[in-house]
């Protein structure tokens, strides 16, 4: 345990000492922050039920900043490590390959968290300038957070796994990105195709990010979508396990 907190806080110094990470807060900051005014400004055009909640993590806007951070998040954990030649001091000293991936995995979840905590801010701005809560109740709230952490670990874990892969940070950026929009992709197969038979249809809700979202955000909680990205976070992480170790021993 002790080894794993040291590689954790080795992870955390060096993404937070990265200009990198600052230069993409500052730019996710600003696309969730026009993402959230043209939230409230569609509902102020068009009065419903729809809490500010539902309205920020279901727009367009939301998503583009959401699925393009995983690849710059995840693209050096293990590339840049490869290409500096640090890998091999690093698994020659007495740390397992386990405590590596997960160290390197949760660092990477935490900068991720820390991108989403202002956003927070957003919603009590609207309640101090509205004089109303964002949303009756704190389960659609919860919801939403929730999901972005099931949803965003998954993906993050599929960063690692494509950073694992190979030694260029670029083809480790772009093999996650067209990951992760396959797997978002998939589940819009009702939209695009809407006479596919019923399976096909579960089949697609149940990998939908973007409905689980709208059901989360509206405080309907499913363990579906818990179960599927959990499951799918730990098989990626065992993946990239073995690649790490295939990569070793290969040398």
């Amino acid at each position: 345990m002790k080894k794993f907190a040291t590689l954790f806080g080795r992870e955390v110094s060096r993404t937070l000492t990265r200009p990198l990470a600052w230069i993409v807060l500052f730019f996710f900051l600003i696309l969730t922050g026009v993402n959230f005014q043209a939230a409230v400004t569609a509902m102020n055009a068009e009065p419903g039920t729809t809490s500010a909640v539902e309205a920020f993590f279901n727009s367009l806007l939301f998503w583009f900043p959401f699925l393009l951070v995983f690849p710059l998040l995840t693209m050096r954990l293990f590339s840049e490590e490869y290409r500096l030649g640090t890998m091999e001091t690093l698994m020659t000293a007495p740390v397992r390959d386990a405590d590596v991936v997960l160290a390197k995995y949760f660092g990477a979840c935490v900068f991720y968290g820390l991108l989403w905590v202002p956003s927070l801010a957003y919603f009590g701005a609207f309640w101090w300038i509205a004089g109303v809560p964002p949303v009756e109740a704190p389960g659609p709230l919860l919801g939403a957070y929730a999901m972005l952490a099931l949803a965003g670990g998954f993906y993050l874990a599929l960063g690692c796994l494509a950073s694992a892969l190979t030694d260029n940070q670029i083809i480790a950026a772009i093999a996650t990105f067209a990951i992760i929009c396959v797997f978002f992709f998939l589940g819009l197969l009702w939209f695009f195709f809407p006479s596919t038979s019923p399976v096909l249809q579960s089949l697609a809700y149940y990998v939908s990010t973007l409905q689980h979202m709208a059901d989360f955000s509206r405080g309907i909680f499913d363990t579906r979508p818990l179960v599927f990205y959990l499951s799918l976070t730990a098989l990626t992480l065992f993946l990239t396990y073995h690649a790490l170790q295939y990569r070793r021993w290969r040398k």
